[in-house]
């Protein structure tokens, strides 16, 4: 099936990163960036495909030197923008990214300066706070995204108190990616012993409890972006997968038929997770690749469950494509 409309682009500014994380390797290998030239000749496609919201991501974004050039030209258009950050480089650029970003996500895996090293391979706990609490003074609002692994799932409460303490609008729990070997830019696989073990299950399950029931005003107001019942079914019930001990649970999940990613190498790809076909690169003619023979064809597996990655997808997307791309920005509850 040809894609008509893409209501949503991720452009991947650089391969470049600036932490260090233990699950991922742009920052083993990033070299290349974006470059404006390039963003240029896909306004004309962005306009054709009904394009209303951009995410920028990489790799770590605001290492691209044309970082807010991009991101003026794209508001130019009338594009809604939406950044995703390390936050390392948050506090030097705070001013200037709430003026230009209608939403800011901060990836925050610890909530000690210990916890965050250990996982992201820097210490700059204090750094990415203080990046947080400038983007929020300067009337951005900030969601933290936390990936939950072993190493930090005992923080799950310490998590949300924290969001509080630094004034984001909303905080989203995700599990660890322990199977694609694409996504993150790893190109040996994932030998990281990072996932749940058997013997941490029945504590996750315990502090799921205690978030519902002492936070249940987060969950109500959407402080907490996923419902209790979607952390259980796509956290726990995950971990318990990889640990053998039941199936994985069900993915529902049509990204790739409102959405498409570009690489700062200028690669398109259905979906974060699912690398697009080689010949899949961008000029200025968006449409052209997303509607080739190949890249139709890796769609339709997609959409028939016949990719293996699918059924392990910790990031699955659904939307009602009658929806306004607005409602996929990180303000909006998640399915």
């Amino acid at each position: 099936m040809q894609l008509r409309r893409v209501p949503l682009v991720t452009l991947y500014l650089s391969e470049r990163c600036n932490s260090r994380c233990i699950s991922c390797d742009y920052w083993r290998h990033g070299r290349a960036d974006l470059d404006l030239e390039t963003v240029s000749r896909l306004l004309g496609s962005f306009e054709r495909l009904g394009t209303q919201v951009v995410l920028l991501s990489g790799g770590e974004p605001l290492l691209n030197p044309q970082w807010a050039q991009i991101a003026e030209l794209l508001r130019r258009q009338g594009l809604k923008l939406w950044l995703l950050t390390s936050g390392l480089s948050l506090a030097k650029h705070a001013q200037r990214a709430a003026t230009l970003f209608d939403a800011i996500t901060v990836s925050m895996d610890g909530t000690s300066r210990e916890a965050y090293a250990e996982i992201r391979g820097v210490d700059a706990f204090d750094v990415v706070c203080r990046g947080v609490r400038a983007a929020v003074a300067a009337g951005s609002p900030v969601t933290l995204r936390v990936t939950l692994q072993r190493g930090n799932f005992r923080q799950l409460p310490s998590f949300v108190d924290l969001g509080r303490q630094l004034g984001v609008a909303h905080i989203s729990f995700l599990a660890i990616d322990v199977a694609s070997s694409h996504a993150f830019s790893r190109q040996n696989g994932f030998m990281a012993d990072l996932a749940l073990r058997p013997q941490d299950l029945p504590e996750l399950e315990r502090l799921l409890s205690a978030l519902e029931r002492e936070h249940a005003e987060a969950f109500d107001t959407g402080f907490i972006a996923e419902t209790p019942e979607k952390l259980r079914r796509r956290i726990l019930r995950y971990f318990t997968a990889v640990c053998g001990l039941g199936p994985y649970p069900p993915v529902r999940c049509n990204a790739p038929e409102f959405s498409a990613v570009i690489d700062a190498r200028g690669q398109v790809s259905p979906c974060f997770f699912i690398q697009g076909p080689p010949e899949a690169m961008v000029a200025d003619d968006l449409e052209g690749v997303l509607n080739g023979d190949r890249m139709i064809a890796l769609r339709d597996a997609i959409r028939s469950g016949t990719r293996a990655e699918c059924s392990r997808c910790v990031c699955s997307m659904w939307r009602d494509l009658r929806e306004p791309a607005a409602d996929r920005m990180p303000l909006a509850r998640s399915a």
